[in-house]
């Protein structure tokens, strides 16, 4: 039985309770002794842990994604809670119950599955709602589309998360085909249910969120065109038209080539997919840093790496915040050096867009256009576009 959840850490706490080892690294500090990097979850979140004692005792106990019960004191190091552990001991399945360690969406699956069901009633096309009725009669997708989450860590990071962004960028597709003229309502809202269900096979979510060989090998983009291709092929007289559409939407989602788009979108349709799809995530992914931070009890959160920045969050009326600093960015490390700790994600906005979605909120329209030609039908090499395909 779980005694202390993540969200309930605190500083100088003294925890001992059970966790799921979401990730387990080995490395070596400057001075040639062994210490362990863990990522421990359970339902409410994620807490990292690190052992600097008896390493190589506590190495041969478990492996990832085993239940573990751990000993350790809470301290926060670069606005980050840790718990520095001292003794560990390996769980046996059956003494853990999986409710306690995987977060779930606060929607109940019928709920969301109800949803989508109106969603695809809603469709005027046959061609598209036959197409969407053929996915919700696959018994084996829809499991694990009302299951799946959406990311392994940037957003809608739980059970049901998948369905539950898509209803959302399903909605907002709705709302804005009724105040734009001339936008394919039905096109856009089937290809926002069907943007990312490629994660339904490129995701693990069993036990702890991870990519699936598959899933590293191809990505969602891929195996998600593969699927509606492998539908359409059983719905006589879909017009090809239609799915090459349909397609482009999956294909441009992610909207330029440095952030995992194969295609960047060439339809309006298309150019609206990318931007909701972007705007939920990023919503999402905020709303969760907010909700879920428990290092600071003033008006700002804690430093979010991804997003490189603290947010602030607005107190309730009638009650003053309680600082109205932002802190300090860049904390100073307190902690030893080390020489071959894990590799660090390179920021957004430096890399590019990871596989879940952008970190970066400064992407604009305008960035976009940066450096480009507004002539939408110049003939030039644009990395491949123009007469040949990219």
């Amino acid at each position: 039985m779980k005694e202390i959840y993540v969200e309930q850490i605190r500083e100088r706490d003294w925890v001992e309770s059970p966790f799921l080892v979401r990730d387990k690294i080995m490395a070596m500090a400057k001075n040639g002794k062994p210490y362990m990097t863990l990522k421990l979850m359970d339902r409410t979140g994620e807490v990292e842990g690190r052992v600097w004692d008896r390493v190589d005792e506590f190495a041969d106990l478990f492996e990832k994604n085993d239940f573990i019960r751990v000993k350790g004191k809470a301290s926060v190091y670069l606005g980050k809670m840790q718990l520095v552990i001292q003794g560990v001991k390996r769980l046996d399945e059956e003494e853990a119950d999986l409710a306690d360690y995987l977060p779930v969406a606060g929607r109940s699956s019928e709920e969301l599955l109800a949803d989508l069901r109106a969603r695809v009633d809603s469709l005027q096309d046959p061609h598209l709602r036959s197409l969407m009725e053929a996915f919700l009669a696959d018994a084996v997708f829809l499991k694990g589309y009302v299951q799946a989450p959406a990311a392994k860590a940037m957003h809608h990071v739980y059970l049901g998360g998948l369905l539950e962004h898509s209803l959302a960028v399903a909605d907002l597709a709705d709302d804005v085909s009724r105040r734009y003229p001339g936008i394919n309502r039905d096109l856009l809202v089937t290809g926002a249910l069907l943007h990312d269900i490629g994660k339904v096979a490129e995701l693990a979510y069993r036990r702890a969120f991870d990519y699936t060989d598959e899933g590293k090998l191809l990505g969602h983009i891929v195996m998600g065109v593969e699927m509606v291709e492998e539908k359409v092929r059983t719905l006589p007289g879909f017009p090809r038209r239609m799915v090459t559409l349909l397609k482009h939407l999956l294909l441009s989602h992610h909207g330029q080539y440095e952030y995992g788009s194969p295609k960047r979108p060439k339809t309006l349709e298309a150019v609206v997919l990318n931007f909701l799809d972007d705007l939920d995530s990023k919503i999402n992914g905020v709303r969760t840093h907010m909700e879920k931070e428990t290092l600071n009890n003033g008006s700002w959160t804690s430093y979010h790496r991804l997003y490189d920045r603290y947010f602030f969050r607005d107190s309730p009326e009638g009650q003053p915040p309680e600082s109205a600093a932002e802190p300090v960015v860049d904390p100073v490390p307190q902690q030893p050096v080390i020489s071959a700790a894990p590799p660090q994600r390179t920021p957004a906005r430096e890399k590019g867009r990871p596989r879940e979605g952008r970190g970066d909120l400064s992407f604009t329209l305008a960035d976009q256009l940066k450096g480009s030609s507004l002539d939408l039908f110049a003939a030039k090499d644009d990395k491949g576009e123009g007469d040949s395909a990219d």
